[in-house]
């Protein structure tokens, strides 16, 4: 988790652009057909969905994270991560822009 750099990866040339810009990424996919997308994100409050399962990894900047039902979001900060379902939706909040990592883990 506190690696600084993928290797022998490919990336995926064409960025996926969400909301109106406001949430931009790239995907990075494995040798092993593994992928992530590495991303950033503007302040601002959005709500993803998942298809499978996936780990939001911190990089940098301070986000509210509320995960399906739950009514309480919580603080997350540079180092730390998240566990969102498949099939679920999440909403984050960025404080100021976020530099993440999105591991899919289905």
């Amino acid at each position: 988790m506190n690696q600084v750099q993928f290797d022998h990866v490919s990336v995926l040339k064409k960025s996926n652009i969400y909301f109106d810009g406001k949430c931009i990424s790239h995907t990075v996919q494995f040798e092993d057909g593994s992928r992530k997308t590495l991303g950033v994100m503007l302040p601002s409050i959005l709500t993803f969905k998942t298809g499978v399962p996936e780990r939001m990894e911190i990089i940098a900047g301070e986000c509210r994270v509320t995960i399906g039902v739950q009514t309480e979001s919580e603080l997350f900060r540079p180092g730390q991560s998240f566990y969102v379902p498949g099939d679920t939706s999440f909403t984050m909040e960025a404080l100021e822009p976020v530099d993440y990592v999105c591991h899919f883990e289905g």
